[in-house]
């Protein structure tokens, strides 16, 4: 027989109160006495009794969750993200519920829908792209939402985020402050991920605009991108372009695939082909070469989010400016500046 759950009324009896007491007791703004509290905890604690808030929650309308989308649950930038958010709410009655949207606009379009039926307190998600109808919803809710990893030419509310094309034109920069002149971009090809796309959009546009070709430009398919990808991109570019002296990759991910595919055909990095990548990855740190990438700060974007949310909330004070912009750093590193070629 599956066992009986405690009820208040078990903690009460346990307790020696009443179940009013006991209810009175376990809430935040509770008027109770520190002895009684802590004897109803811990007469709580040994029955295994949580609170139901549910009930609570309907008459007051608050449920206590912030809804968050991300594009990916196995890429360590987003996963970073995250942990700030997590963390800077840590201490409050805020807990976050998680939505995976596989990259795709219909359904982070669903799962806001989905979200909205259960009335977060706040709606965080990733990116400035949405379908219409999912602008619609999160637009006629009322519920403070924050934008991140992007800068939206349209926000829904607050913004937490970067420019992607300024983070390709600072590789562009580097890349020619190194002396390269035949630059490739591996990824950042399909309309699902958006924020890639305006990566490699920045690439081609800082080409051009010093004078550069910028048609080395490889597809590696639909979102996430892994090593695998990075590698198979990075014999299509060689075969096709053999010349090529740099590549710059969507991510980290797949600039580590890209290289160890390099050196495969028999090719230093970056004596022969310099690799770079984007987010700062631990990864790209400890390559063999380390991996010259592009830091946005992954962490700190959850932890200013959460501080946005919780001042729009009124649970902190202060304000922030509407749109909080993280600043792209190039962490250049051995796979592309001409200390490590000249060292070879």
């Amino acid at each position: 027989m599956k066992p009986k759950a405690p009820t208040m009324a078990d903690v009460a009896a346990a307790a020696g109160v009443s179940t009013m007491t006991v209810s009175r007791a376990l809430k935040p703004d509770t008027s109770v006495s520190e002895k009684t509290r802590t004897k109803i905890q811990e007469a709580a604690d040994a029955l295994g009794y949580v609170l139901d808030s549910s009930a609570a929650n309907l008459s007051s309308r608050k449920t206590g969750f912030v809804a968050v989308t991300i594009p990916s649950i196995n890429n360590s930038n987003f996963a970073d993200t995250l942990r700030g958010i997590v963390d800077t709410l840590r201490g409050t009655d805020l807990q976050v519920l998680l939505g995976y949207t596989d990259y795709s606009k219909d359904e982070e379009e669903r799962l806001i829908e989905q979200f909205l039926r259960r009335r977060p307190e706040a709606i965080v998600v990733t990116g400035g792209a949405h379908t219409e109808r999912c602008r619609r919803l999160i637009g006629n809710s009322g519920v403070p939402v924050v934008e991140t990893w992007d800068l939206p030419e349209m926000p829904l509310g607050d913004v937490v985020g970067f420019s992607n094309a300024a983070a390709g034109r600072l590789m562009v920069e580097h890349f020619i402050e190194q002396g390269y002149g035949k630059i490739g971009f591996i990824g950042g090809d399909t309309s699902r991920d958006t924020r890639g796309l305006d990566r490699r959009r920045g690439f081609v546009a800082a080409l051009e605009a010093n004078g550069l070709a910028a048609d080395r430009l490889v597809a590696t398919g639909p979102p996430p991108i892994t090593m695998r990808e990075g590698a198979l991109s990075m014999r299509r570019m060689l075969d096709r372009w053999p010349d090529t002296e740099a590549v710059m990759c969507v991510s980290d991910q797949a600039a580590f695939g890209a290289m160890t595919e390099a050196q495969r055909a028999g090719l230093k990095v970056p004596q022969d082909i310099a690799v770079a990548g984007f987010g700062a990855d631990a990864l790209s740190e400890h390559a063999i070469p380390a991996i010259t990438t592009v830091d946005v700060s992954c962490e700190e974007i959850g932890v200013r989010t959460a501080t946005v949310l919780l001042r729009a909330l009124g649970l902190a004070e202060g304000t922030l400016a509407p749109e909080s912009k993280v600043t792209p750093r190039l962490i250049a590193r051995d796979s592309t500046t001409n200390a490590a070629r000249r060292s070879s």
